[in-house]
């Protein structure tokens, strides 16, 4: 009966002794454990007593923490996921520029409301219809032009283009008529006739500074500008590049591929114990899709840079030889046939 070879990645096995991983001979060994005594050598000299409480062997190993604005993949909280394996990392704009952008808003909307009253009122001859102006006018201004601006401009206005921002939806794709409907419509009660209090009461108790339109739309507001983090390319590791040329590599999942490379572009600012599990986490996940399996004792990191790197190199040749293949097509069905010659 074949046995299957252990994961280098998987976590070690502390058994009994006698049994396998517990000092068996033929034994797998955890590459990233401490070095055992081997030989006769004298027996190392105990470390001094540690201060503080004893530590307790039946206590839970400590796991990397959650509660931070990062996920557990070192991913940021507002790491966005598009269909085509797109990471977005959009920053919600802050409360201060929200309020900035609308009193930029309301007073572009304001002033060119008062103007067309003032316009009008010249071809009114009683009140009935100047009241019928006013209200038509506060309509279109209010609700109308919003709706308009943000749904052609997909979540920009006056305000929003003033201090860098754009209005998204909880997915990140682009607002919608119906989203911009929501929000202008919403608009009239907590901006114009409340002054704004009610949004800037509600944008504090959230993370993403939402008012109370973008609750019901499902949307909130990022900043567009000072957002671009430059990721510097993935290289092969020398002493990876030949296994990799050999290496049979299936295709990776969307998700599984873009947590291993935004972890590899976070892996300075994690910490190392958070950086070794996340790092052997991922190379457990992603050795089933290669074949045959990395040197034993390969660096959990590499081996992820060295797959991924694989996987982008042969993807982009075969979008080379894709492209000559359709060149060297629409070349031959452009040929006139039987040898006639084309004198255009």
């Amino acid at each position: 009966m074949s046995s299957v070879a252990p994961s280098p990645y998987a976590p070690p096995q502390h058994g009994a002794p006698g049994q396998p991983g517990a000092g068996v001979p033929g034994a797998p060994v955890d590459p990233y454990a401490a070095p055992q005594q081997r030989g006769n050598h004298p027996p190392r000299q105990p470390l001094p007593p540690r201060r503080g409480p004893a530590p307790n062997p039946s206590a839970p190993v400590p796991q990397p923490s959650t509660s931070n604005p990062a996920t557990p993949s070192g991913n940021p909280a507002d790491l966005i996921v598009t269909g085509e394996a797109v990471a977005l990392e959009l920053r919600p704009a802050g409360l201060m520029s929200r309020i900035g952008s609308g009193v930029v808003d309301l007073a572009v909307y304001g002033i060119i409301g008062v103007a067309i009253i003032l316009l009008c009122l010249r071809f009114i001859v009683n009140d009935s219809q100047a009241g019928v102006l006013i209200v038509s006018t506060m309509a279109v201004m209010m609700v109308i032009v919003p709706t308009a601006v943000e749904t052609i401009t997909r979540g920009l206005s006056a305000g929003k283009v003033a201090m860098g921002l754009r209005v998204v939806r909880d997915d990140g794709g682009p607002v919608r008529f119906r989203q911009a409907f929501v929000r202008a419509l919403t608009a009239v009660g907590e901006i114009w006739f409340c002054l704004g209090s009610i949004a800037v009461l509600t944008a504090i108790f959230n993370n993403r500074s939402k008012r109370l339109g973008d609750f019901l739309a499902g949307t909130y507001a990022v900043r567009e500008r000072g957002t671009e983090l430059a990721v510097a390319p993935l290289l092969m590791p020398p002493d990876l590049g030949a296994w990799a040329e050999r290496a049979d590599l299936r295709r990776l999942p969307d998700n599984l591929a873009l947590h291993a490379r935004v972890f590899l572009s976070r892996t300075g600012t994690l910490a190392p114990y958070t950086r070794l599990q996340l790092g052997r986490a991922l190379a457990a996940a992603i050795e089933p899709y290669v074949s045959p399996p990395p040197p034993w004792g390969t660096n959990p990191e590499r081996f992820v840079a060295a797959v991924l790197v694989e996987r982008r190199d042969r993807e982009y040749a075969a979008g080379l030889e894709g492209q000559a293949r359709r060149l060297d097509e629409s070349e031959h069905i452009r040929r006139l046939p039987y040898g006639v010659t084309d004198y255009a």
